[in-house]
């Protein structure tokens, strides 16, 4: 038995921005970016993970847990693993979560640019695929055994897979806030006609919770 290809704990804002606009060093998630996770920031699993002791229960960390339990292996767009663009620099750049980062299980970053792999403390080894999004989602499912694939970003990354019928399951938390710009991420979806509906609408205590599921899935 294979596990679920999905998506979680994925944040949006109102207006369907999935990361603000000018991603830089000095704004990872583009400007304004950052305010689509305060509904996960003071969660129990946000607050364990980075060793900063018990944080807030209810619904949000009922989906914050849900979204980090059985994942056997994650894939990312280049974009969620560096702020660099083209060849990659000899810049010592090891991600954006410091020497050990929260996935814990094989990453496969997406990119046009080979890279040696990058073995991490606490068991994230960051492989790095030319050979686009099929393969990376071969190798993926090959390292998670029985356990499930997260696709964990950028927007172009999940929509790419929607747009292939890959993805089973996603978890959109949709941040009540108005960036204006940024990334779209419902942009040229038509997710019914892609064979998805929407399973379940939970309001959070900080964010509403859209459980989106692939019919036969």
């Amino acid at each position: 038995m294979t596990g679920k290809i999905r998506v979680s704990s994925y944040a949006i804002s109102v207006d369907g921005f999935g990361a603000g606009p000018d991603q830089s060093l000095q704004n990872p998630l583009g400007v304004g970016g950052e305010d689509l996770h305060e509904w996960f920031f003071p969660t129990d699993t946000f607050q364990k993970m980075y060793g900063k002791g018990h944080g807030a229960t209810g619904v949000d960390e009922a989906f914050a847990r849900r979204g980090m339990d059985g994942i056997g292996a994650c894939i990312l767009g280049r974009n969620m693993f560096a702020h660099s663009r083209g060849p990659w620099p000899d810049d010592g750049w090891k991600g954006w979560w410091g020497e050990e980062p929260p996935y814990r299980c094989p990453v496969f970053v997406l990119t046009h640019h080979p890279r040696e792999p990058l073995e991490m403390k606490g068991g994230t080894v960051f492989h790095f695929v030319t050979e686009g999004v099929e393969v990376a989602l071969e190798r993926a499912r090959a390292a998670a055994g029985d356990l499930d694939v997260r696709i964990g970003g950028g927007a172009e990354t999940i929509r790419q897979y929607l747009r292939a019928g890959s993805i089973d399951e996603l978890h959109i938390a949709v941040s009540p806030v108005l960036l204006g710009a940024g990334e779209p991420f419902w942009q040229g979806l038509d997710l019914p006609a892609l064979g998805y509906g929407l399973a379940e609408s939970t309001p959070g205590e900080r964010a509403t919770h859209l459980t989106i599921v692939r019919k036969g899935a």
